[in-house]
């Protein structure tokens, strides 16, 4: 499977979790989660659906190494930082024992970020 349409599924499943949560806080009207419900859509949809339109519109048919370590981070940091914001938001475990966590997956999602960077320059295609 290409690139684009991993990432663009994906995203849709980021999508569909954000909006999820975002029921469930509407309706039990405790908006605690609204940081984690921000970033599942931002890191997880958002990024997602635009690495998946750069791969499709740049970085056509790429099979790289790179392009490989940098879809695992970006997903492995997005889903470390929904985690561990639903864990301190929701109150399950401390800021202190979730730190690790969100500290490694920012920076995973930063890497990620320039790692893409890195691909978009080095192609011809961009």
């Amino acid at each position: 499977m290409r690139f684009d349409r991993k990432y663009l599924i994906s995203a849709l499943g980021f999508a569909a979790i954000g909006m999820c949560l975002g029921i469930v806080m509407a309706a039990s009207k405790d908006h605690a989660q609204h940081v984690t419900h921000a970033h599942i859509l931002l890191i997880g949809f958002v990024v997602s659906m635009i690495y998946a339109i750069v791969h499709k519109l740049w970085l056509t048919g790429l099979r790289s190494g790179i392009a490989r370590l940098q879809f695992v981070l970006h997903h492995l940091g997005a889903v470390g930082i929904g985690t561990g914001l639903f864990l301190l938001y929701g109150r399950f475990v401390t800021e202190e024992k979730l730190e690790p966590l969100l500290s490694i997956s920012s920076i995973a999602v930063l890497i990620a970020v320039l790692l893409m960077l890195w691909m978009v320059i080095k192609s011809p295609d961009a």
